[in-house]
Protein backbone atom coordinates (compact mmCIF):
# COMPACT_ATOMS: atom_id res chain seq x y z
CA UNK A 1 0.00 0.00 0.00
CA UNK A 2 3.21 2.58 -0.24
CA UNK A 3 3.30 2.80 -3.84
CA UNK A 4 0.64 5.51 -3.84
CA UNK A 5 3.34 7.58 -2.14
CA UNK A 6 5.29 7.89 -4.97
CA UNK A 7 1.79 8.03 -7.42
CA UNK A 8 0.52 11.37 -5.49
CA UNK A 9 2.07 14.20 -4.55
CA UNK A 10 2.01 15.95 -0.53
CA UNK A 11 0.93 19.30 -1.84
CA UNK A 12 -1.38 20.27 0.93
CA UNK A 13 -0.21 22.61 3.77
CA UNK A 14 -1.50 23.34 7.29
CA UNK A 15 -3.75 26.20 5.91
CA UNK A 16 -5.35 24.16 3.51
CA UNK A 17 -5.58 20.89 5.98
CA UNK A 18 -7.66 23.18 8.34
CA UNK A 19 -9.80 25.01 5.88
CA UNK A 20 -10.46 21.60 4.51
CA UNK A 21 -11.48 19.66 8.28
CA UNK A 22 -13.71 22.93 8.30
CA UNK A 23 -14.89 22.93 5.51
CA UNK A 24 -16.10 19.42 5.59
CA UNK A 25 -18.48 19.62 8.45
CA UNK A 26 -20.02 23.22 7.99
CA UNK A 27 -22.45 22.43 5.08
CA UNK A 28 -26.03 21.68 4.99
CA UNK A 29 -26.55 20.35 8.47
CA UNK A 30 -26.36 23.75 10.34
CA UNK A 31 -28.99 25.43 8.13
CA UNK A 32 -31.55 22.48 8.19
CA UNK A 33 -31.37 20.25 11.55
CA UNK A 34 -32.31 22.96 14.42
CA UNK A 35 -36.08 23.25 13.54
CA UNK A 36 -35.77 19.53 13.89
CA UNK A 37 -33.95 19.40 16.89
CA UNK A 38 -36.28 22.12 17.98
CA UNK A 39 -39.64 20.04 17.31
CA UNK A 40 -37.67 16.98 18.51
CA UNK A 41 -36.89 18.44 21.98
CA UNK A 42 -39.12 21.71 22.88
CA UNK A 43 -36.24 23.34 24.86
CA UNK A 44 -33.91 25.05 23.79
CA UNK A 45 -31.49 24.63 27.08
CA UNK A 46 -31.51 21.35 26.09
CA UNK A 47 -30.73 22.12 21.98
CA UNK A 48 -27.94 23.96 22.63
CA UNK A 49 -26.59 21.03 25.56
CA UNK A 50 -27.16 18.53 23.05
CA UNK A 51 -25.04 20.94 19.76
CA UNK A 52 -22.24 21.05 22.72
CA UNK A 53 -22.39 17.33 23.71
CA UNK A 54 -22.20 16.74 20.17
CA UNK A 55 -19.03 18.79 19.97
CA UNK A 56 -17.45 17.37 22.23
CA UNK A 57 -18.01 13.96 21.66
CA UNK A 58 -16.99 14.63 18.06
CA UNK A 59 -13.40 16.10 19.45
CA UNK A 60 -13.12 13.40 21.44
CA UNK A 61 -13.13 11.41 18.45
CA UNK A 62 -11.38 13.70 16.19
CA UNK A 63 -8.87 13.51 19.20
CA UNK A 64 -8.62 9.91 19.17
CA UNK A 65 -8.62 9.58 15.32
CA UNK A 66 -5.46 12.39 15.52
CA UNK A 67 -3.10 9.43 17.44
CA UNK A 68 -3.86 6.86 14.70
CA UNK A 69 -3.40 9.16 11.88
CA UNK A 70 -0.14 11.03 13.11
CA UNK A 71 1.25 7.52 12.99
CA UNK A 72 -0.29 5.70 9.49
CA UNK A 73 -0.17 8.73 7.02
CA UNK A 74 -0.88 6.53 3.93
CA UNK A 75 -3.75 7.88 1.29
CA UNK A 76 -6.92 6.10 2.54
CA UNK A 77 -7.37 7.23 6.10
CA UNK A 78 -9.74 4.85 8.15
CA UNK A 79 -9.67 2.18 5.37
CA UNK A 80 -5.83 1.78 5.85
CA UNK A 81 -6.42 2.07 9.97
CA UNK A 82 -8.87 -0.53 9.77
CA UNK A 83 -6.42 -2.72 7.83
CA UNK A 84 -4.20 -2.41 10.45
CA UNK A 85 -6.41 -2.81 13.72
CA UNK A 86 -9.00 -5.62 12.14
CA UNK A 87 -7.85 -7.02 8.33
CA UNK A 88 -8.90 -7.02 5.57
CA UNK A 89 -12.64 -7.67 6.02
CA UNK A 90 -13.43 -4.66 7.91
CA UNK A 91 -11.29 -2.59 5.88
CA UNK A 92 -13.19 -3.55 2.92
CA UNK A 93 -16.79 -3.06 4.29
CA UNK A 94 -15.34 0.02 5.67
CA UNK A 95 -14.82 1.42 2.79
CA UNK A 96 -17.94 -0.53 0.46
CA UNK A 97 -19.88 1.48 3.13
CA UNK A 98 -18.32 4.84 1.73
CA UNK A 99 -18.74 4.02 -1.69
CA UNK A 100 -22.24 2.40 -1.13
CA UNK A 101 -24.01 5.44 1.25
CA UNK A 102 -21.84 7.38 3.66
CA UNK A 103 -19.61 9.56 1.51
CA UNK A 104 -21.72 8.88 -1.66
CA UNK A 105 -25.08 9.95 0.31
CA UNK A 106 -23.32 12.34 2.11
CA UNK A 107 -22.06 14.18 -1.28
CA UNK A 108 -25.68 13.76 -2.91
CA UNK A 109 -27.54 15.16 0.17
CA UNK A 110 -25.15 18.42 0.59
CA UNK A 111 -25.48 19.30 -2.91
CA UNK A 112 -29.15 18.60 -2.81
CA UNK A 113 -29.44 21.48 -0.09
CA UNK A 114 -27.31 24.03 -2.64
CA UNK A 115 -29.98 23.25 -5.61
CA UNK A 116 -32.78 23.24 -3.44
CA UNK A 117 -31.85 27.59 -2.39
CA UNK A 118 -30.55 27.94 -5.78
CA UNK A 119 -34.18 28.11 -6.63
CA UNK A 120 -34.59 31.63 -4.91
CA UNK A 121 -32.37 33.32 -7.43
CA UNK A 122 -34.11 33.33 -11.12
CA UNK A 123 -31.18 32.27 -12.74
CA UNK A 124 -31.40 28.76 -11.27
CA UNK A 125 -34.90 28.15 -11.50
CA UNK A 126 -35.90 25.24 -13.01
CA UNK A 127 -39.37 24.31 -14.42
CA UNK A 128 -41.98 21.76 -13.45
CA UNK A 129 -40.87 18.77 -15.73
CA UNK A 130 -43.59 16.47 -14.84
CA UNK A 131 -46.96 16.52 -13.80
CA UNK A 132 -48.01 15.49 -10.27
CA UNK A 133 -50.03 12.92 -12.17
CA UNK A 134 -46.98 11.73 -13.82
CA UNK A 135 -45.04 12.23 -10.51
CA UNK A 136 -47.48 9.47 -8.57
CA UNK A 137 -47.34 7.15 -10.90
CA UNK A 138 -44.10 6.96 -10.70
CA UNK A 139 -43.83 5.74 -7.47
CA UNK A 140 -42.30 2.64 -5.46
CA UNK A 141 -42.16 1.72 -2.52
CA UNK A 142 -39.66 0.37 -0.02
CA UNK A 143 -40.37 -1.70 3.18
CA UNK A 144 -38.81 0.25 5.97
CA UNK A 145 -38.25 3.43 3.90
CA UNK A 146 -41.21 4.56 2.15
CA UNK A 147 -42.37 5.80 -1.17
CA UNK A 148 -39.90 6.88 -3.59
CA UNK A 149 -40.37 9.41 -6.37
CA UNK A 150 -38.20 9.44 -9.04
CA UNK A 151 -39.35 12.09 -11.13
CA UNK A 152 -40.39 14.33 -8.20
CA UNK A 153 -38.32 17.81 -7.77
CA UNK A 154 -36.72 16.44 -11.23
CA UNK A 155 -34.96 20.26 -11.71
CA UNK A 156 -33.58 19.95 -8.33
CA UNK A 157 -31.77 16.85 -9.19
CA UNK A 158 -30.80 18.02 -12.28
CA UNK A 159 -29.30 20.90 -11.00
CA UNK A 160 -27.56 18.58 -7.66
CA UNK A 161 -26.21 16.02 -10.57
CA UNK A 162 -24.72 18.55 -12.32
CA UNK A 163 -22.93 20.20 -9.68
CA UNK A 164 -21.52 16.97 -8.32
CA UNK A 165 -20.07 16.18 -11.84
CA UNK A 166 -18.78 19.67 -11.99
CA UNK A 167 -17.35 19.54 -8.76
CA UNK A 168 -15.70 16.22 -9.80
CA UNK A 169 -13.79 17.09 -12.56
CA UNK A 170 -12.67 20.29 -10.78
CA UNK A 171 -10.46 17.93 -8.82
CA UNK A 172 -10.22 15.42 -11.26
CA UNK A 173 -7.63 18.04 -12.81
CA UNK A 174 -5.65 18.54 -9.76
CA UNK A 175 -5.67 18.75 -5.72
CA UNK A 176 -4.11 21.96 -5.69
CA UNK A 177 -7.22 23.41 -7.75
CA UNK A 178 -9.29 21.38 -5.21
CA UNK A 179 -7.56 22.43 -1.79
CA UNK A 180 -7.61 26.26 -3.63
CA UNK A 181 -11.41 26.01 -3.66
CA UNK A 182 -12.26 24.61 -0.42
CA UNK A 183 -9.64 27.71 0.90
CA UNK A 184 -12.40 30.16 -0.38
CA UNK A 185 -15.54 28.53 -0.02
CA UNK A 186 -14.58 27.80 3.49
CA UNK A 187 -13.68 31.17 4.47
CA UNK A 188 -16.63 32.77 2.55
CA UNK A 189 -19.33 30.26 4.78
CA UNK A 190 -17.13 30.67 7.98
CA UNK A 191 -17.65 34.98 7.27
CA UNK A 192 -21.37 34.64 6.07
CA UNK A 193 -22.23 32.53 9.06
CA UNK A 194 -20.50 35.29 11.62
CA UNK A 195 -22.40 38.01 9.41
CA UNK A 196 -25.81 36.12 10.28
CA UNK A 197 -24.90 35.43 13.77
CA UNK A 198 -24.13 39.59 14.20
CA UNK A 199 -26.93 41.01 12.26
CA UNK A 200 -28.88 38.24 14.10
CA UNK A 201 -27.96 39.67 17.82
CA UNK A 202 -27.78 43.28 16.87
CA UNK A 203 -30.87 43.58 14.85
CA UNK A 204 -32.90 40.85 14.96
CA UNK A 205 -35.39 42.08 17.94
CA UNK A 206 -35.21 38.78 19.63
CA UNK A 207 -35.14 38.51 23.34
CA UNK A 208 -32.45 36.53 25.92
CA UNK A 209 -36.34 35.13 27.61
CA UNK A 210 -36.34 32.85 24.17
CA UNK A 211 -33.11 30.98 25.76
CA UNK A 212 -35.15 29.73 28.44
CA UNK A 213 -38.74 29.60 26.95
CA UNK A 214 -39.90 25.90 26.62
CA UNK A 215 -42.46 24.16 25.30
CA UNK A 216 -44.24 21.23 25.57
CA UNK A 217 -45.61 20.76 22.41
CA UNK A 218 -42.61 19.15 21.32
CA UNK A 219 -42.60 16.94 18.25
CA UNK A 220 -41.99 13.97 20.01
CA UNK A 221 -44.15 14.51 22.94
CA UNK A 222 -46.25 10.82 22.19
CA UNK A 223 -42.92 8.82 21.92
CA UNK A 224 -41.22 10.27 25.11
CA UNK A 225 -37.83 12.28 25.04
CA UNK A 226 -35.16 9.44 24.34
CA UNK A 227 -36.67 9.31 20.98
CA UNK A 228 -36.11 13.10 20.64
CA UNK A 229 -32.68 13.30 22.20
CA UNK A 230 -31.87 10.43 19.62
CA UNK A 231 -33.41 12.48 16.87
CA UNK A 232 -31.73 15.48 17.52
CA UNK A 233 -28.96 14.21 18.49
CA UNK A 234 -28.49 12.57 14.97
CA UNK A 235 -29.39 15.94 13.70
CA UNK A 236 -26.29 17.26 15.07
CA UNK A 237 -24.50 14.72 14.19
CA UNK A 238 -25.17 14.93 10.98
CA UNK A 239 -23.67 18.59 11.22
CA UNK A 240 -20.90 17.32 12.65
CA UNK A 241 -20.10 15.06 10.13
CA UNK A 242 -16.72 15.00 7.59
CA UNK A 243 -14.37 15.70 10.78
CA UNK A 244 -12.41 12.33 9.80
CA UNK A 245 -12.32 13.40 6.10
CA UNK A 246 -8.65 14.86 5.85
CA UNK A 247 -7.42 11.38 6.77
CA UNK A 248 -8.53 10.28 3.75
CA UNK A 249 -5.78 12.12 2.03
CA UNK A 250 -3.09 12.10 4.18
CA UNK A 251 -0.77 10.73 1.14
CA UNK A 252 -1.15 14.37 -0.21
CA UNK A 253 -0.57 16.49 2.69
CA UNK A 254 2.99 17.88 3.62
CA UNK A 255 4.34 16.87 6.99
CA UNK A 256 1.05 14.97 8.30
CA UNK A 257 2.00 13.62 11.24
CA UNK A 258 1.93 17.20 12.50
CA UNK A 259 -0.22 19.21 10.63
CA UNK A 260 -3.32 16.90 10.61
CA UNK A 261 -3.80 16.11 14.10
CA UNK A 262 -3.52 20.24 14.87
CA UNK A 263 -5.96 20.61 12.17
CA UNK A 264 -8.55 17.79 13.85
CA UNK A 265 -7.94 19.20 17.17
CA UNK A 266 -8.45 23.13 15.89
CA UNK A 267 -10.80 22.49 13.42
CA UNK A 268 -12.84 20.75 15.25
CA UNK A 269 -12.62 23.62 18.38
CA UNK A 270 -13.57 25.92 16.07
CA UNK A 271 -17.00 24.47 14.33
CA UNK A 272 -17.61 23.81 17.80
CA UNK A 273 -17.82 27.64 18.35
CA UNK A 274 -19.51 28.56 15.30
CA UNK A 275 -21.98 26.00 15.89
CA UNK A 276 -23.20 27.63 19.14
CA UNK A 277 -22.74 31.18 18.16
CA UNK A 278 -25.51 30.74 15.09
CA UNK A 279 -27.84 28.27 17.37
CA UNK A 280 -28.09 31.17 20.31
CA UNK A 281 -28.13 33.81 17.55
CA UNK A 282 -31.34 31.82 16.21
CA UNK A 283 -32.73 31.17 19.51
CA UNK A 284 -32.28 35.03 20.31
CA UNK A 285 -34.36 35.62 17.19
CA UNK A 286 -36.81 33.13 17.20
CA UNK A 287 -38.82 31.01 20.50
CA UNK A 288 -38.23 27.22 20.09
CA UNK A 289 -42.27 26.50 19.20
CA UNK A 290 -41.37 29.36 16.57
CA UNK A 291 -37.93 27.49 15.13
CA UNK A 292 -39.45 23.93 15.76
CA UNK A 293 -42.05 25.18 12.45
CA UNK A 294 -39.57 27.13 10.50
CA UNK A 295 -39.22 24.90 7.43
CA UNK A 296 -36.06 27.17 7.14
CA UNK A 297 -34.77 28.86 10.05
CA UNK A 298 -31.75 30.47 8.74
CA UNK A 299 -33.99 32.96 5.98
CA UNK A 300 -36.11 33.30 8.47
CA UNK A 301 -33.77 34.62 11.36
CA UNK A 302 -32.28 37.13 8.17
CA UNK A 303 -35.23 37.65 7.36
CA UNK A 304 -36.40 39.52 10.70
CA UNK A 305 -32.93 40.81 11.37
CA UNK A 306 -31.53 41.89 7.88
CA UNK A 307 -34.84 43.02 6.11
CA UNK A 308 -36.08 41.97 2.56
CA UNK A 309 -32.18 41.01 1.48
CA UNK A 310 -32.18 38.61 4.14
CA UNK A 311 -33.61 35.44 2.39
CA UNK A 312 -31.07 36.34 -0.53
CA UNK A 313 -28.10 36.70 1.78
CA UNK A 314 -28.83 33.25 3.53
CA UNK A 315 -29.98 31.45 0.32
CA UNK A 316 -26.72 32.23 -1.14
CA UNK A 317 -24.66 31.33 2.16
CA UNK A 318 -26.48 28.41 2.58
CA UNK A 319 -24.89 27.82 -1.45
CA UNK A 320 -21.30 28.89 -0.74
CA UNK A 321 -21.16 26.91 2.30
CA UNK A 322 -23.06 23.71 0.53
CA UNK A 323 -20.42 24.29 -2.60
CA UNK A 324 -17.48 24.26 -0.30
CA UNK A 325 -18.58 21.37 1.43
CA UNK A 326 -19.32 18.90 -1.50
CA UNK A 327 -15.92 19.79 -3.33
CA UNK A 328 -14.36 18.84 -0.02
CA UNK A 329 -16.06 15.77 0.22
CA UNK A 330 -15.51 15.13 -3.45
CA UNK A 331 -11.83 15.48 -2.98
CA UNK A 332 -10.97 13.12 -0.22
CA UNK A 333 -13.73 10.39 -0.35
CA UNK A 334 -12.29 9.28 -3.68
CA UNK A 335 -8.58 8.63 -2.19
CA UNK A 336 -10.37 5.77 -0.04
CA UNK A 337 -11.96 3.28 -3.16
CA UNK A 338 -7.95 4.40 -4.63
CA UNK A 339 -6.25 3.23 -1.99
CA UNK A 340 -8.79 -0.05 -2.25
CA UNK A 341 -8.14 -0.50 -5.73
CA UNK A 342 -4.75 -0.26 -5.04
CA UNK A 343 -4.71 -3.17 -2.00
CA UNK A 344 -6.26 -5.40 -4.56
CA UNK A 345 -9.49 -5.23 -2.84
CA UNK A 346 -11.88 -3.01 -5.25
CA UNK A 347 -11.38 -3.16 -9.25
CA UNK A 348 -8.42 -2.59 -10.51
CA UNK A 349 -9.37 0.58 -12.84
CA UNK A 350 -9.92 2.60 -9.75
CA UNK A 351 -6.64 2.43 -8.12
CA UNK A 352 -5.12 4.97 -11.56
CA UNK A 353 -3.28 7.95 -11.09
CA UNK A 354 -4.42 10.24 -13.72
CA UNK A 355 -0.54 10.44 -15.70
CA UNK A 356 -0.39 14.17 -16.15
CA UNK A 357 -2.89 15.56 -12.87
CA UNK A 358 -1.28 12.81 -10.38
CA UNK A 359 -5.27 12.45 -9.17
CA UNK A 360 -7.07 9.05 -8.71
CA UNK A 361 -9.17 10.20 -11.46
CA UNK A 362 -11.39 6.76 -12.19
CA UNK A 363 -12.68 6.59 -8.63
CA UNK A 364 -13.65 10.43 -9.25
CA UNK A 365 -15.32 9.17 -11.83
CA UNK A 366 -16.99 6.49 -10.17
CA UNK A 367 -18.24 8.28 -6.94
CA UNK A 368 -19.64 11.20 -9.22
CA UNK A 369 -21.72 8.58 -10.58
CA UNK A 370 -22.95 6.66 -8.10
CA UNK A 371 -24.14 9.81 -6.09
CA UNK A 372 -25.92 11.18 -8.75
CA UNK A 373 -27.51 7.99 -8.64
CA UNK A 374 -28.39 8.00 -5.06
CA UNK A 375 -30.01 11.60 -6.09
CA UNK A 376 -32.27 10.27 -7.82
CA UNK A 377 -33.02 7.56 -5.76
CA UNK A 378 -33.11 9.08 -2.14
CA UNK A 379 -34.43 12.19 -0.20
CA UNK A 380 -32.47 14.30 1.84
CA UNK A 381 -33.66 12.88 5.33
CA UNK A 382 -33.45 9.24 4.66
CA UNK A 383 -30.16 9.45 3.00
CA UNK A 384 -28.82 11.26 6.11
CA UNK A 385 -30.39 8.77 8.61
CA UNK A 386 -29.01 5.85 7.10
CA UNK A 387 -25.15 7.64 6.57
CA UNK A 388 -25.15 8.59 9.89
CA UNK A 389 -26.32 5.41 11.60
CA UNK A 390 -23.34 3.49 9.74
CA UNK A 391 -20.78 6.43 10.20
CA UNK A 392 -21.27 6.13 14.01
CA UNK A 393 -20.86 1.82 13.88
CA UNK A 394 -17.46 2.74 12.00
CA UNK A 395 -16.58 6.09 14.37
CA UNK A 396 -16.93 3.56 17.35
CA UNK A 397 -14.92 0.49 15.74
CA UNK A 398 -11.94 3.43 14.69
CA UNK A 399 -11.77 4.85 18.50
CA UNK A 400 -11.50 1.36 20.12
CA UNK A 401 -8.42 0.63 17.30
CA UNK A 402 -6.70 2.61 19.78
CA UNK A 403 -6.35 0.30 22.50
CA UNK A 404 -5.68 -2.38 19.75
CA UNK A 405 -2.91 -0.56 18.13
CA UNK A 406 -0.79 0.47 21.57
CA UNK A 407 -0.86 -2.97 21.87
CA UNK A 408 -0.49 -4.76 18.35
CA UNK A 409 2.51 -1.35 17.48
CA UNK A 410 3.96 -0.32 20.79
CA UNK A 411 7.40 0.76 18.94
CA UNK A 412 5.73 2.37 16.10
CA UNK A 413 6.28 6.64 16.57
CA UNK A 414 3.12 8.93 17.80
CA UNK A 415 4.05 12.07 17.16
CA UNK A 416 0.77 12.45 18.90
CA UNK A 417 -0.86 10.70 21.16
CA UNK A 418 -4.57 11.21 22.17
CA UNK A 419 -4.92 13.40 25.45
CA UNK A 420 -6.75 12.20 28.55
CA UNK A 421 -5.75 8.14 27.28
CA UNK A 422 -7.55 5.98 28.10
CA UNK A 423 -10.54 7.95 29.02
CA UNK A 424 -11.10 10.23 26.27
CA UNK A 425 -11.15 7.34 23.53
CA UNK A 426 -13.37 4.88 26.41
CA UNK A 427 -15.72 7.70 26.54
CA UNK A 428 -15.98 8.18 22.88
CA UNK A 429 -16.41 4.28 21.98
CA UNK A 430 -19.09 3.47 24.85
CA UNK A 431 -21.21 6.76 23.79
CA UNK A 432 -20.65 5.92 20.07
CA UNK A 433 -22.02 2.36 20.93
CA UNK A 434 -24.73 3.23 23.02
CA UNK A 435 -25.99 5.21 20.38
CA UNK A 436 -26.31 2.84 17.65
CA UNK A 437 -27.78 0.48 19.72
CA UNK A 438 -30.38 2.95 20.48
CA UNK A 439 -31.09 4.27 17.29
CA UNK A 440 -31.72 0.42 15.66
CA UNK A 441 -33.78 -0.33 18.79
CA UNK A 442 -35.97 2.96 18.67
CA UNK A 443 -36.53 2.41 14.52
CA UNK A 444 -37.60 -0.86 14.97
CA UNK A 445 -39.81 0.34 17.78
CA UNK A 446 -41.56 2.60 16.04
CA UNK A 447 -41.87 1.15 12.97
CA UNK A 448 -43.19 -2.04 14.63
CA UNK A 449 -46.16 0.52 16.01
CA UNK A 450 -46.70 2.01 12.98
CA UNK A 451 -45.26 0.53 9.58
CA UNK A 452 -47.42 3.63 7.72
CA UNK A 453 -45.54 6.32 9.51
CA UNK A 454 -41.74 5.42 10.26
CA UNK A 455 -38.96 4.11 8.71
CA UNK A 456 -36.08 1.92 9.91
CA UNK A 457 -33.39 3.97 8.02
CA UNK A 458 -31.01 2.39 10.67
CA UNK A 459 -31.69 -1.29 9.60
CA UNK A 460 -31.94 0.21 5.83
CA UNK A 461 -28.35 1.31 5.80
CA UNK A 462 -26.77 -1.36 7.85
CA UNK A 463 -28.29 -4.06 5.09
CA UNK A 464 -26.70 -1.84 2.70
CA UNK A 465 -23.08 -2.72 4.45
CA UNK A 466 -23.79 -6.21 5.05
CA UNK A 467 -24.25 -6.16 1.09
CA UNK A 468 -20.82 -6.13 1.07
CA UNK A 469 -19.54 -9.50 2.24
CA UNK A 470 -20.37 -11.46 -0.42
CA UNK A 471 -18.22 -8.88 -2.72
CA UNK A 472 -15.41 -9.01 -0.21
CA UNK A 473 -15.68 -13.36 -0.28
CA UNK A 474 -15.55 -13.05 -3.67
CA UNK A 475 -12.29 -10.80 -4.23
CA UNK A 476 -10.66 -13.01 -2.25
CA UNK A 477 -11.65 -16.09 -3.55
CA UNK A 478 -9.78 -13.63 -7.07
CA UNK A 479 -6.98 -13.11 -4.38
Amino acid sequence: MNNEQNELNRQLGFFTVLTIVVGAVIGSGIFKKPALMADSLGSPELMIVIWVAAGVLTLFGALTNAEIASMITSTGGQYVFFAKMYGRLIAFLYGWGLFAIIQTGSIASITWVFAEYSQFFDAFKMPEFFSAEQIASSKFHIPGIGNIYPLDNFGIKIITSSVILFLTFVNYFGVIFGGRVANIFTIAKVLAILILVGYGFAWGGGSVENFTMDTSNYGYAKVGMLAGILAALSGAFWSYDGWNNITYIAGEVKNPQVNIPKALGIGTLIIIAIYVLINLAFLYVLPVAEMSRSAIVAADVAEKSMGAMGAAFVSAAVMVSTFGTSNGTIMVSARVYYAMAKNKMFFTSIGKTHTKYKTPANALIWQGILSCLLTFSGTFDTLTDMLIFVSWIFYAAGAYGVFILRKKMPDTPRPYKVIGYPYVPAIFVLFASAFVIMTLYNDIVQYIADPENNIVNSAFGLLLVLIGLPIFFWYERKR
